[in-house]
């Protein structure tokens, strides 16, 4: 079959965030916030779903579910939905785990909140990387716990580890865990198999627990593969894996994820306090996702190639002095535009009034990424080149 992602989808009236939310989350209901074009108009670059609709086999088992005309409390007990993620896992990533390790969350957010109050006593250290996804700080500080960071090493937008300052940071015995991202969000980096490897020497030998963010973990290149850091280290019970269908097959709005814990004491603490209901309609819209999603996936890793290329080509075009590199995971595009905009410290709030695009700017992503910006692509080309042009008509008029 073949999908159309070139389709644009009206989400007006369907109380999406990426259309309601922006206000309260990019301005904090800022009265700076005061665009040139009309709201119906805004083009919403920013959150981190898809434009795109779900996978046909995931609406016909929500339909067919919805049918039932019972919706009361549920749980995950057929064994199937487990069996059909462990085949998912082994088919894409070679990892086999114990399938009485994985426990379900409303959400991977929802997770790290929980599990940097069970991990971390009050007067311990959360270790993250820099630039990092809002919510590994949110998570920590949220807690009353204190983050410590390592700035990534940037150079001509590739970026690595700092080994030594983070080998240095988690010495730090006050320092008990580390929230990792792998592809990492937002530069959109697969960490190879050696970096991996260094990593976790470096946290399992200072006894530095790991919660090894991977929800980003389908949406690779199409020539690409990824490796869970838990592959690496099967004997170890210090890495928490968290992973979802929610990026994958645009099913955010079902709040579920996958959490894999191996560590006995962790997860008993976890079946005791967290709930365990389950939306009805999400497991089986996730179970029909891991079991009849291949092909869908597969097409749209094609589109997002050719959206990333598009943008590549777009930028050489007209704003050659912009620093991207096509990353090798995620739907996001993560562009240094500082040799345009120095002296701009908002950019979400620059692009929002002067082009009409929502996006996310340097400032939301803790630290380590002063001038850049990061852009969904997981849209149809159509409108990634309207907000591309109006990006560029904006810092046009403001050189002139």
């Amino acid at each position: 079959m073949k999908y159309n992602f070139d389709e644009i989808i009206d989400r007006q009236n369907t109380n999406a965030m990426s259309l309601g939310g922006y206000r309260n989350y990019l301005f904090g209901g800022s009265d700076a916030f005061d665009s040139d074009y009309a709201e119906a108009d805004l083009i919403p670059m920013w959150i981190a779903d898809m434009e795109f609709a779900s996978p046909p086999a995931v609406i016909r088992a929500v339909k067919e579910r919805a049918d039932h005309g019972v919706f009361g409390y549920s749980q995950i007990f057929d064994p199937s939905y487990k069996e059909a993620f462990l085949n998912w896992s082994k088919h894409y990533y070679d990892w086999k785990f114990n399938p009485d390790h994985l426990v379900t969350s409303q959400g991977v957010i929802p997770a790290l909140f929980s599990l940097v109050k069970y991990i971390c006593a009050f007067d311990e250290k959360v270790l993250i990387m820099t630039p990092s996804y809002a919510f590994f700080k949110l998570a920590t500080e949220g807690s009353g716990r204190e983050l410590i960071t390592s700035d990534l090493v940037y150079t001509d937008g590739d970026y690595t580890i700092d080994f030594e300052d983070f080998q240095r940071k988690a010495e730090d015995e006050k320092v008990t865990l580390t929230i990792f991202c792998n592809p990492h969000n937002p530069t959109g980096r697969i960490w190879k198999e050696d970096e991996l490897r260094r990593f976790g020497e470096i946290c399992l030998e200072n006894n530095v627990m790991i919660i090894s963010d991977e929800i980003h973990c389908d949406l690779l290149r199409t020539e690409n593969t990824f490796t869970p850091l838990s592959r690496l280290f099967p004997l170890s019970d210090k890495i928490i894996t968290c992973m979802a269908p929610s990026k994958t097959f645009n099913m955010a709005g079902f709040m579920i994820a996958n959490i894999i814990i191996p560590n006995r004491e962790l997860l008993a603490l976890w079946q005791r306090t967290e709930v365990p209901i389950v939306n009805p309609l999400s497991i089986v819209a996730a179970q029909a996702a891991y079991s009849h999603g291949h092909d869908w996936l597969e097409q749209l890793r094609k589109y997002l190639d050719g959206n990333f290329e598009f943008l590549r080509c777009y930028l050489a075009e007209h704003l050659p002095n912009a620093i991207f590199k096509t990353p090798e995971a995620t739907y996001l595009a993560w562009v240094n535009l500082g040799a345009y905009l120095p002296e701009e410290e908002d950019l979400t709030l620059f692009f929002a009034n002067k082009a009409g695009v929502l996006l996310e700017g340097d400032t939301m992503f803790v630290a380590n990424g002063a001038g850049h910006i990061r852009l969904n692509l997981a849209c149809p080309r159509a409108r990634l080149e309207q907000g591309l042009g109006r990006m560029v008509k904006a810092i046009q008029a403001l050189k002139s």
